[in-house]
């Protein structure tokens, strides 16, 4: 599983982040950001990429799974 630490990033550049890490690497990715927008932007781009998107609150982040379908 591909980590990314987007806690500190406003949108685009946690999708962007997203986005280049898909080029180069595996099936799944778990994505740490700090802000419900990032939330809601990861979200859509990966489920119009096929993942099936998984995310749970903690300690005011949010940590989202992502695995390809």
């Amino acid at each position: 599983m591909t980590m990314i630490d987007a806690r500190g990033f406003s949108c685009p550049e946690p999708v962007i982040m997203l986005r280049k890490a898909m080029i180069e690497k595996g099936p799944s990715y778990e994505i740490i950001v700090d802000n419900r927008t990032s939330l809601e932007n990861i979200s859509r781009f990966a489920s119009h990429q096929g993942y099936t998107v998984e995310y749970y609150q903690e300690n005011g982040d949010y940590v989202i799974h992502l695995t390809k379908e």
